[in-house]
């Protein structure tokens, strides 16, 4: 029993955040060069798409008789016959894809590509085709940078080493088990030694070891989960330092899933890339293929949504970093990295009307000598069917702000309505305003009284006489290290008037529970946040 305890106990410091090790071998420049790419495709494929179950954690937990069917009667009837990632490849060009994440290896341990290691693969099954090979080398012909995902756990292997089947514990971890090691190495080196080059490998688990060896054989590869920050499944609050990578489903499932299944809209994917952007990550979108080797339909709806929004605005979504402030309102911003160049993105209450003038003030935004302003993909001088119409944009600098005035014209469908972002570009522009800061400092638990004491500290006012400042909280038990798709809960707050500490107390907490917390403060243009920590409820 105190083995099971302790065991536990251990599970539940490690399992809601995974810290990353130090000793990064990732190139400044090479990150640099990633940040600079800002969208990813992520590929979820396993043998069991057949089903439409999570991809491998049915496992943790399955009786004897379901996991000897997964491991020994699901290859035998993987035959993706329709798969042809030539066309995967080409329609991730056309939405502006520039690298691809493929799950070579996912925890059930079921390989992708043609190994040596193990006979759980796809090699043998009626396929008998190396699918890692076909996509990365699709992808490339179409100039899409190849990544690899790769899971240490392997299911398969604690199955026939008699090992209970779970995650984020030290018994499963292949620092407590050399053979797992040995075969996690052996496949890293077949995947960085037999495919060219790969420009990032996503390690979801424990990297030690791992992630050294794909540097060794391939110093320029950019490890990402394991040595970056990698959100799952939300943006953070503010923008994270460096380079790092949001990692989002176009459903609620990663893989496959034909029934119990929710898309995000169109609109919605193009969002989360504008605000990912805006806060200096890279969106890694996710598609979840059938099992015959085709896209579903609502997958391919999206991402040709997203073509055509970033056939018009990709501008603003490469070689970008963060603004002074990532929002005012429904308007979001990012800078060309090497320019005074902004984008002001504006996501639609109501779809703007072709032919139709708009009004905005950006009161973070100050015109120069030298500024102009369009609207990406318009010219500015011609509004279909209409000659008498002068569709140029205008602006003028005013004591409340940067005040611009704009049509949108450009026919993107019949309806002369669109419902993504318009995308105003101000060049030679500077920063109007210095914004608040505020930082997550600490907590403390009283496990009688079930509550929790939250301590944060604004550290500038941003030229503001009063803020207000509090914390939002939310519960984080049973999600994987990464995953946050549960939602921030509104705290307490007050009012400040001047930097330092503020505490304020969240009461009735559950002593069981795992729960993050974060400070922010409300800007009159925006909510600005600091880091998510843990409140220590156990100890």
């Amino acid at each position: 029993m105190l083995r099971k305890a302790l065991a536990f106990l251990l599970f539940v410091l490690t399992a809601a955040a995974q810290p990353i090790p130090p000793g990064s071998l990732n190139k400044p420049e090479r990150l640099d060069w990633f940040r600079d790419l800002g969208f990813g495709l992520f590929i979820h494929w396993s043998v069991d798409s057949q089903t439409g179950v999570v991809i491998s954690h049915s496992l943790a937990g399955a009786d004897e008789a379901y996991t000897s069917r997964f491991f020994n009667d699901l290859p035998k009837t993987f035959n993706p016959r329709k798969f042809e990632p030539r066309d995967w490849a080409a329609l991730a060009k056309l939405a502006g894809i520039r690298y691809v994440v493929f799950t070579a290896k996912h925890h059930s341990g079921f390989a992708m590509w043609d190994t040596k290691t193990t006979p759980f693969g796809i090699m043998n099954t009626p396929f008998r085709k190396d699918i890692t090979r076909g996509i990365l080398d699709a992808f490339r012909e179409q100039g899409i940078q190849p990544g690899l995902y790769f899971s240490p756990d392997d299911f398969n292997w604690l199955w026939k080493n008699h090992i209970d089947i779970q995650r984020q514990i030290p018994a499963v971890q292949p620092r407590n088990n050399p053979g797992l090691m040995d075969l996690d190495l052996a496949q890293i080196r077949e995947l960085m030694t037999s495919y060219g080059p790969i420009d990032m490998v996503f390690f979801d688990g424990e990297p030690q070891q791992l992630r050294d060896l794909a540097w060794k054989l391939q110093p320029d590869t950019i490890v990402t989960r394991g040595a970056i920050e990698t959100p799952e499944l939300y943006v953070p609050g503010v923008p994270l330092p460096g380079a790092w990578e949001a990692n989002f489903t176009m459903g609620t499932a990663w893989q496959y899933q034909p029934q119990n299944e929710t898309y995000k809209s169109g609109g919605r994917v193009i969002d989360i890339l504008v605000e990912t952007r805006a806060k200096g990550g890279n969106l890694l979108l996710n598609i979840g293929p059938k099992p015959d080797g085709e896209l579903p339909i609502e997958q391919e709806e999206r991402l040709r949504e997203v073509a055509l929004w970033m056939q018009v605005n990709q501008e603003c979504i490469y070689g970008v970093r963060p603004w002074v402030i990532t929002n005012e309102q429904n308007i979001w911003f990012t800078k060309a990295k090497n320019e005074e160049t902004l984008y002001a993105i504006v996501k639609q209450d109501t779809p703007w009307v072709r032919g139709q003038w708009r009004d905005f003030v950006l009161k973070s935004v100050s015109a120069t000598d030298r500024t102009q302003v369009s609207v990406l993909g318009q010219n500015g001088r011609v509004l279909e069917y209409r000659p008498e119409v002068n569709p140029a944009p205008t602006f003028k600098e005013d004591a409340d702000g940067l005040h611009i005035h704009a049509m949108f014209t450009h026919r993107l469908q019949d309806n002369s309505k669109w419902p993504n972002p318009i995308v105003l570009k101000i060049t030679n522009v500077k920063p109007r305003l210095t914004p608040p800061h505020v930082e997550t400092t600490s907590a403390t638990f009283d496990a009688v009284a079930k509550t929790a004491t939250l301590t944060g500290a604004v550290t500038d006012m941003g030229k503001t006489a009063t803020l207000e400042a509090g914390f939002e909280y939310r519960s984080i038990q049973g999600l994987d290290a990464s995953d946050r798709s549960i939602p921030w809960q509104a705290g307490p707050s007050t009012k400040v008037s001047a930097t330092g500490s503020f505490s304020l107390k969240v009461p009735n907490l559950n002593p069981e529970g795992v729960y993050e917390f974060r400070a922010y403060v409300k800007h009159p243009l925006l909510t600005i946040y600091g880091a998510d920590k843990r409140i220590p409820v156990r100890k």
